[in-house]
């Protein structure tokens, strides 16, 4: 799989390491450092998984909450756990001293994982679109520029090639989409059963509720 890959989509990869290459001789100065902050972001997807348990934190935002966390979840079943290793695709700086040189000019971010597909495009995706689904979609759309943006940044930083992002995109779509509907399934179960402790706490609790009543309690102590 992996070879054929490499050897199908070539030119449609080597022209944009290329382009990439272009961009970073032209403004890299500026342009490196922004796109390493967006790569950042997707690291072990923390940034991600962070803003899904922000939102589960609160009442209102908490079925949307655990729709990213499960797209999230999914996603990383998906990608890390069967893609990754079925595919099994060196990255790009591994593959040619060409594409080592182009790595290099950027930073070289060490990575030690397989390539295909890539999994910070994956997680960017599966919690932008859960949380696109859960949302109003006519103010929620703009998330998707950072999902193109961290698409751009794992190309941009030759860590990943074209059809890696792609493949991403794609892994995270279908992470997105099964995390809204598993989340409608548990949700359903979740008001079913409302009557029972553990599911009213499920509905009603607030860390914003919880957080007035800890400073009410001392301010009246």
């Amino acid at each position: 799989m992996s070879n054929w890959l490499n050897t199908t989509f070539y030119a449609l990869d080597n022209g944009a390491f290329n382009f990439m290459s272009s961009i970073q001789k032209s403004i890299g100065v500026v342009f490196t450092p922004f796109m390493e902050f967006i790569s950042l972001l997707g690291e072990k997807g923390l940034a991600f998984i962070l803003f899904g348990v922000i939102l589960l934190l609160f009442r209102k935002t908490r079925k949307t909450g655990l729709c990213v966390l499960l797209a999230i979840a999914l996603g990383g079943i998906i990608v890390n756990i069967i893609l990754k290793n079925w595919v099994a695709r060196p990255r790009p700086f591994n593959a040619s001293d060409e594409y080592k040189a182009l790595w290099q000019a950027v930073g070289g971010e060490p990575k030690s994982s397989y390539s295909f597909p890539s999994g910070h495009t994956n997680v960017a995706m599966n919690c932008l679109l859960a949380f696109f689904l859960c949302t109003n979609k006519k103010k929620s759309w703009p998330v998707f520029i950072l999902v193109f943006l961290m698409a751009f940044s794992r190309v941009y930083l030759i860590v990943h090639y074209f059809t890696d992002v792609i493949g991403g995109i794609l892994a995270g779509a279908i992470a997105g989409v099964g995390g809204y509907y598993l989340d409608k399934f548990l949700w359903s179960l979740v008001e079913n059963y409302n009557d029972t402790k553990v599911c009213s706490f499920i509905m009603d609790f607030d860390v914003g509720d919880f957080a007035k009543k800890v400073f009410n309690k001392k301010t009246i102590e």
